[in-house]
């Protein structure tokens, strides 16, 4: 079974640990590093793993040394792993960064020469085991090892591989996408409150909607644009909304949304920013 080192214990990497383990992917050969005390004791005894402080007593004999840390803490991280005897013995090791923004380049230069790198974009839902995390190989990766890190991510979710000019791109879309999804459930409930249902009621509705249509389009073959003309009869009540949600430019807003998205994973890489997704 492959060893797994996760460093970091926050919210992208506890739905690592979560997905990989209930998916039985890891278990005893898994090993996380959280420096913060009351973070670790929770990771240590919600999941029943080996939780350290020391980031490069977890990579020892690692195969995949998972950053799961803000953009920000990444150059810490790969200066502790700079004290760790990497790719010794006989472990031919593969970092693996799912830190938003931080390009392979960043992380080649930190590392012993020819160390292969693989940037990944994951996003939350991996949690429940359907996330999408998309890989852009560094110059070093091989094609094994980048089948390594997408059958180990293939367990909690879908892969999907682009070039790392696409990064910033995937990010804005995938990466921030489950807190669009989220606002406009939000606001969907609150509108269902509005019109005089209870927020359990409007809650059941949405929630159940949306999970339903989203399966819907992943299973029917159809496009969205299909799907949503046949559900929008002439002059009808859906046809009513849609013409609002049109008005109210809800198209263009969300093409602002995830451009700001890209431009702000772009300063990330350039070292001018220090927030996660």
């Amino acid at each position: 079974m492959t060893r797994i080192a996760v460093i970091g214990g926050g919210r992208i990497g506890e739905a690592l640990i979560a997905g990989l383990l209930e998916s039985g992917r890891a278990g005893k050969d898994l090993v996380v590093v959280e420096t913060h005390m009351d973070r670790a004791e929770l990771i240590a005894s919600r999941f029943g793993v080996r939780v350290t402080h020391s980031v490069a007593d977890a990579a020892v004999g690692a195969d995949l040394l998972v950053i799961a840390v803000k953009p920000g803490d990444v150059d810490g991280v790969l200066t502790q792993l700079g004290k760790a005897d990497l790719n010794g013995g006989d472990k031919d090791q593969v970092l693996v960064s799912l830190a938003a923004g931080v390009p392979t380049a960043r992380l080649e230069a930190k590392l012993p020469a020819g160390f292969p790198v693989v940037r990944v974009m994951p996003n939350t839902p991996m949690l429940v085991g359907q996330g999408m995390s998309v890989l852009a190989p560094g110059r070093y990766a091989r094609a094994e090892q980048l089948e390594l890190v997408t059958d180990v991510l293939a367990s909690v979710g879908k892969v999907a591989t682009v070039t790392e000019s696409q990064m910033d791109a995937v990010t804005a879309v995938s990466g921030s996408g489950p807190a669009y999804f989220f606002l406009v459930v939000e606001a969907m409930v609150d509108a269902g409150v509005g019109l005089g249902l209870t927020r359990a009621v409007a809650t059941q509705l949405v929630v159940q909607t949306m999970v339903g249509a989203a399966a819907l389009l992943d299973e029917s073959g159809q496009s969205p644009e299909e799907l949503r003309a046949a559900v929008t009869s002439p002059a009808g009540t859906t046809a009513a909304a849609l013409r609002e949600l049109e008005r109210g430019g809800v198209r263009s807003a969300f093409l602002e949304a995830l451009h700001a998205a890209k431009e702000r994973s772009a300063e990330q890489g350039s070292g001018d920013g220090n927030s996660a997704n």
